[in-house]
């Protein structure tokens, strides 16, 4: 099992509308399209089927979603049983994603995919977002103390999230990657001006600085 080599915080696929939650058409998944999403973020991340099963999921693509200009938010399956099995396949996928979560995450299903750290300052690997979510106060350091460190399509490294670079450019990935240190380093200092002690001294706990070369 190997685990995702690029991956970001937050929401995987778009949001969709859970059981018994009123449909938004045009803005969220009906449940069927959501956990047909969640099949096939799985397929794009590399989890492989039998031909019996591609052929189940060509199947729900083809009542779900026949054309990519199709108004999502307004389909669903129409056997129940079928429904059914959708949702069954998608947990399914939905355990495969969370085996492959960086150490100190887990992906889960809310009305989205999504992958978020886990909340427990006493594990082994503590990710620094869970010690910015449980100290729950401004800690200006908290952005780039976050950040991956990635490769621009021109050579020069930046360290920034999946939106915005926040440092950089930066010549070398041991520059961009010392920046983020840095601001860890700040963090710490910052969590224990703010009276947590027991979060800042998870910092060696912290994962190392992502680092993504293409």
């Amino acid at each position: 099992m190997t685990a995702l080599a690029r991956w970001h915080v937050g929401p995987w696929t778009t949001r969709g509308t859970r059981p018994g939650e009123t449909p938004v058409p045009g803005r969220q998944r009906t449940t069927d399209e959501l956990n047909f999403d969640v099949v096939g973020l799985a397929r794009i991340l590399g989890r492989r089927l039998s031909g019996r099963d591609e052929l189940q999921v060509r199947l729900w693509q083809n009542e779900l979603r026949p054309t990519h200009t199709r108004q999502c938010g307004v389909h669903a399956l129409a056997d129940p049983d079928n429904a059914r099995l959708l949702h069954e396949t998608a947990q399914e996928a939905l355990a495969w994603l969370d085996e492959r979560a960086p150490a100190g995450y887990e992906f889960v299903l809310t009305d989205a995919v999504e992958l978020r750290p886990l909340l427990d300052p006493t594990a082994d690997v503590v990710a620094v977002e869970a010690a910015v979510q449980l100290a729950d106060v401004p800690l200006p350091a908290a952005r780039l103390a976050t950040s991956h460190v990635r490769r621009s399509a021109a050579g020069d490294w930046y360290a920034g999230d999946a939106v915005c670079n926040w440092s950089g450019p930066h010549p070398t990935a041991d520059d961009a990657v010392a920046a983020v240190q840095a601001a860890r380093t700040e963090l710490a200092e910052q969590l224990q001006a703010a009276g947590r002690d027991d979060l800042a001294a998870t910092a060696d706990r912290w994962p190392a600085v992502p680092v993504e070369s293409d």
